[in-house]
């Protein structure tokens, strides 16, 4: 499904969005930067927004890695690239089944990722794997916004976002899936259990438009 509309992708987030989804990767790079990490591996990274974003914003020599199961999204990421991105690698993985050694990253993005992920709980345990201790994972994702918001919300969703996505990429039904697979998506709270049930030492959430997206970080205790 993302193959098929990798092309279009971006312009499609702009759109569907009205231009909202920068302001929300702001507030996840200023988070990250907070941890000055020396490494960093953003996951499902689709065409690369959040790496690209994180090289740009952290200290010069830090390590960052965009990974993504979806060839034809790397294969856009790197269509993006400008001088100025040389520092990010882009490389092929499963989130499932990460290809690092354990305690091997200081940090671990994933945008708008988890939802799409076959099995939440283990990706999170090879999350939490791959992470060194006094690391930390951020998770930049939908949830479900707040009671008065959620008509308009889902109406948007479910009759306005599939038509403008469709029109804009061809495949309606690709889109039909997401706003799908947000609807049916943990809340805040939710997800702070399932992130903890997966080995994390503590949980700090954030929600942001109405709690249409709310950004977790979840600490590797320094003693593990």
């Amino acid at each position: 499904m993302f193959a098929r509309i990798a092309r279009r992708y971006d312009l499609a987030n702009r759109l569907l969005s009205v231009g909202i989804d920068r302001r929300w990767r702001h507030h996840l790079v200023a988070a990250v930067r907070g941890l000055r990490p020396r490494d960093v591996l953003d996951l499902a990274t689709g065409s690369g927004d959040v790496a690209f974003a994180l090289s740009r914003a952290l200290p010069a020599g830090t390590r960052v890695t965009g990974m993504d199961f979806c060839q034809p999204m790397l294969d856009e990421a790197e269509r993006k690239k400008t001088p100025r991105d040389t520092a990010v690698v882009f490389r092929q993985g499963d989130a499932l089944a990460l290809p690092l050694p354990d305690a091997s990253i200081d940090a671990i993005t994933i945008a708008f990722g988890l939802r799409n992920l076959a099995d939440r709980g283990r990706a999170l345990r090879e999350m939490r794997r791959v992470l060194r201790p006094g690391g930390a994972l951020f998770v930049l994702e939908f949830s479900q916004p707040a009671a008065w918001f959620r008509p308009l919300y889902f109406f948007y969703m479910h009759r306005l976002a599939p038509w403008l996505a469709g029109w804009l990429t061809g495949d309606r039904a690709a889109y039909e899936y997401l706003c799908t697979s947000i609807e049916q998506f943990p809340d805040r709270d939710a997800l702070t259990d399932e992130i903890l049930s997966s080995g994390f030492a503590q949980v700090k959430a954030r929600s942001y438009t109405f709690g249409v997206v709310a950004l977790h970080e979840a600490a590797v205790s320094c003693g593990n």
